[in-house]
């Protein structure tokens, strides 16, 4: 069976993207979470990721560690799930937003990282941060006028796209940042999914957590 190790649900937006997809398009595994900042932690990854980060995906000898890697290994694995869209231009597009969405928005992460147990005061906007925010905006409300049709998702159905995306909604959620009314409904289409509410589920019963992730912003409110 496959092996997905990954880093605490609470706050590692890059392992959330391929479990995601392995959960809602039912692909089976067995998953290991190895928890940040604990004495062992670097011992635990060296001993399954070349990269000494997580997530990995091991299948027998094979092991695929940068989560958009991962998925298109799955994609490859499992070509009639539809992790991408059928359709070529639909595909093409998904690929390169979620590209841009893996090696972009600096700003974004930095001001707002991933935190799935608290709720904070949105941070200063500040030219850049407001500057990444409009983008995503700007991609979500362009592929859904573009290929939306038929379903609540970026492609109508969900596809590996989404799951990129996903760890951005939930930032936007924690940091209460501003959006249009189609932006949030979008997000909300992807806040109720049957696999992120299992990662959320499972993310506020983790024992472990990680103060200086919430260095520099102020809680309204703690959802565990």
């Amino acid at each position: 069976m496959l092996q997905l190790a990954i880093a605490n649900k609470l706050y590692s937006s890059w392992s959330l993207r391929p479990w995601m997809v392995m959960r809602a398009f039912d692909i089976p595994f067995e998953e290991t979470v190895i928890a940040l900042k604990q004495t062992d932690t670097k011992e635990r990854i060296a001993k399954v990721s070349p990269s000494g980060k997580v997530p990995v995906l091991i299948d027998g000898d094979i092991q695929v560690w940068e989560s958009l890697a991962i998925i298109e290994y799955l994609a490859e694995k499992f070509p009639a799930k539809a992790i991408w869209p059928k359709d070529v231009k639909a595909r093409a597009h998904a690929r390169a937003i979620s590209n841009e969405m893996h090696g972009g928005f600096q700003a974004l992460r930095q001001a707002c990282s991933m935190n799935l147990a608290k709720r904070f005061v949105t941070p200063l906007l500040t030219d850049d941060l407001t500057g990444n925010i409009a983008r995503v905006e700007e991609i979500w409300r362009e592929t859904r006028a573009s290929f939306g049709q038929g379903g609540p998702y970026l492609y109508g159905a969900l596809t590996a796209a989404d799951a990129m995306f996903a760890p951005v909604i939930t930032r936007f959620d924690t940091y209460q940042i501003p959006v249009a009314a189609e932006t949030q409904a979008y997000m909300d289409a992807i806040l109720r999914h049957p696999a992120f509410l299992l990662w959320k589920a499972e993310a506020l019963k983790e024992p472990w957590t990680i103060t200086e992730y919430e260095a520099g912003h102020t809680a309204v409110a703690t959802l565990r």
